[in-house]
């Protein structure tokens, strides 16, 4: 074995290439999250470069191309270099505390595209065998636009979060549907706003609760529909936002 491969951690790897770009994890920190992303390059094969390439500062540890095939880029007892600046639940080393998975698309930039059939049949074989050994909670299976917010858009509104769910993998209600009524947007203020960045907040997104609904308001609510309502993405609480929400708090398992 050389010095750039190494054992893969899930067996469904089809190849294992290092990447540069990697740590240590913080000691006692639970391994309990997984964060999915899309490249958003013009290439797979550019994204896989630049992802293992050592003046990139950034990395992951499991790579998905259009085809299927999965490569290994880092072991998953390092901290790959995935999630950046980010906060999920009040904690805010995301790296630390997840596996991060790029799957290959373009991206909003370069021509946003629904994913291939066997693409998602890849990262669901890989969500489930990385879920199962390391025991990660469906509901921690998240976008990386639910941990930052204000950054980031993947993997977007195109991902089929309902399918994953469906194999045991992610939370997920259905969403309801849109219609016309009252809804908050921003510049609005007041309690109806503050109940919405507490159900936020309750959720796991990192917002403040002012009862102004501010650009971090905006952001947390587009990622939110990015997310679980993906009929309408345009940062707008309405109806079928609010409720779809509500029902998702509602459905959440219990602490153990």
């Amino acid at each position: 074995m050389s010095a750039h491969e190494f054992d893969p951690d899930a067996g469904c790897v089809d190849e294992v290439r290092q990447a540069a770009n990697f740590g240590d994890r913080v000691s006692g920190m639970p391994l309990d999250m997984i964060i999915l992303h899309y490249t958003g390059m013009e290439s797979g094969e550019a994204a896989l470069d630049w992802l293992c390439n050592p003046e990139s500062g950034v990395s992951c540890h499991y790579f998905v191309d259009e085809a299927g095939k999965i490569t290994q880029l880092v072991r998953e007892e390092s901290r790959a270099w995935h999630a950046g600046k980010s906060c999920w639940k009040g904690e805010d080393d995301i790296n630390s505390r997840s596996i991060g998975i790029e799957i290959v698309n373009p991206g909003h930039e370069f021509g946003y595209r629904d994913f291939p059939e066997s693409q998602i049949n890849a990262v669901m074989k890989l969500c489930l065998d990385c879920g199962n050994r390391l025991h990660i909670p469906p509901q921690n299976v998240l976008a990386h636009s639910d941990v930052a917010p204000t950054r980031k858009e993947d993997p977007g509104e195109r991902f089929p979060w309902d399918r994953l769910y469906r194999a045991g993998i992610g939370h997920w209600v259905e969403p309801e549907n849109v219609a016309s009524g009252r809804y908050l947007q921003r510049g609005d203020t007041g309690e109806p706003v503050e109940a919405l960045q507490s159900m936020l907040a309750l959720y796991g997104y990192v917002i403040d609760i002012t009862g102004q609904y501010d650009e971090l308001t905006l952001a947390c609510v587009t990622a939110f529909q990015r997310h679980f309502r993906q009929q309408k993405v345009d940062g707008v609480a309405d109806y079928s936002t609010l409720a779809t929400l509500h029902k998702l708090l509602g459905s959440l398992p219990e602490s153990p």
